[in-house]
């Protein structure tokens, strides 16, 4: 619990504090963002603010758990790093996405095809690492390839399945990966939008995380509703720790934005969503505890589908949906809070969910 309160707390310092260092340096070095022109015109006072923000609370939670585990003279644990390895890999998509979007002059970095790419890599490396790599005396992998939603489902376990069942599970992850990481890339569009929702988001898996280490098979032996989930008390402490670092970039995130996090932030973030979900085997689960990301999503996917279908008539006055109250009117600061009490309700209905599962077995 000392190292869970030490990196979080390290993290969030680092964040706050450091940020406004970040700002004027990433001015300096003319690290602005672009705005698309068929944006909606309000969003073009924001030209010219640094961007890449993410680099910030990357640096901020790998020093935030790192740190907190020399503190507390603890190892850091093979899940964690795991989750790491996700959030950082996307997060260098997301850095080379951005950097060409600056070197470039303008607000298309990576083709879509290419930064694809740089996120199947990513994933399919986490995926295989995941399945194959022995965690110490357990004499298992640190995922097994069971599908789960607040827990394994049984039925779709695909180890049976041998080499093919791994190359599926894989492809599940990738999926899982690429959807979150793009989902939380789609939702960062107003001034601390996407930060507050991650914020609950991690919130939701640290606490479950911390809840299966108070309820795990491997620490009071196998019973009604325990867990068998690997190192889940690091797992909340790097939840936290992330946390933390969010919380000390939203000071300066929140409305008017004095920077913002960039590719290099959202899809960092979406690759750390998926991972909780992975390493806590609650991977179904993460369609509500990213409820708002995925909703912001489907308004887009909606709306393309029934602009071809009828001929270019449109849902949403614009899309993704925040665009789309900012159309009708709905002040900037109003969106964001109302979006983020949404984010809330799905987290709430996630765990509350979990919970219920645990009582039901218990």
């Amino acid at each position: 619990m000392l190292v869970l309160l030490a990196s979080a707390g390290i993290a969030l310092l680092i964040s706050l504090f450091a940020t406004p260092l970040f700002i004027k340096g990433f001015a300096r070095i003319g690290w602005g963002q672009f705005i698309r022109d068929d944006g909606p015109q309000s969003h073009h006072v924001k030209r010219g603010t640094p961007t890449m923000g993410g680099l910030i609370f990357i640096v901020a939670t790998l020093l935030g758990y790192f740190g907190g585990k020399l503190l507390g003279q603890d190892a850091p644990t093979l899940p964690a790093l795991l989750i790491l390895l996700l959030m950082v890999g996307m997060g260098a998509v997301g850095f080379i996405d951005d950097f060409m979007k600056i070197s470039n002059q303008r607000s298309l970095g990576l083709g879509g095809w290419a930064k694809v790419a740089g996120q199947v890599v990513v994933s399919v490396l986490f995926g295989v690492l995941a399945i194959t790599v022995p965690y110490g005396d357990t004499g298992r992998t640190v995922v097994d390839p069971v599908i789960s939603g607040v827990r394994d489902i049984p039925w779709l376990d695909l180890a049976p399945l041998g080499a093919i069942g791994g190359i599926l599970f894989v492809l599940w992850i990738l999926l899982m990966n690429v959807s979150a990481s793009n989902a939380v890339n789609v939702t960062d569009g107003l001034d601390g939008l996407a930060t507050g929702a991650v914020i609950l988001s991690t919130v939701g898996y640290a606490f479950i995380a911390f809840w299966q280490f108070n309820q795990s098979c491997f620490v009071d032996g196998p019973g009604a509703g325990c867990y068998d989930v690997l190192q889940p008390l690091d797992v909340a402490t790097l939840g936290a720790t992330i946390v933390g670092a969010l919380i000390g970039f939203l000071w300066w995130n929140t409305s008017p934005a004095q920077i913002f996090m960039g590719d290099v932030g959202s899809l960092a973030l979406g690759g750390a969503l998926a991972g909780f979900a992975i390493m806590t085997d609650t991977q179904l689960l993460l369609i509500l505890i990213a409820g708002l990301p995925i909703v912001v999503t489907g308004s887009v996917i909606v709306q393309r589908a029934y602009f071809k279908a009828t001929g270019g008539k449109r849902v949403f006055l614009m899309t993704p949906l925040h665009h789309h109250f900012e159309l009708k009117g709905w002040a900037e600061v109003t969106i964001v809070v109302r979006f983020w009490i949404v984010a809330g309700l799905f987290v709430a209905a996630a765990i509350g969910l979990f919970y219920f599962e645990w009582a039901l077995q218990s």
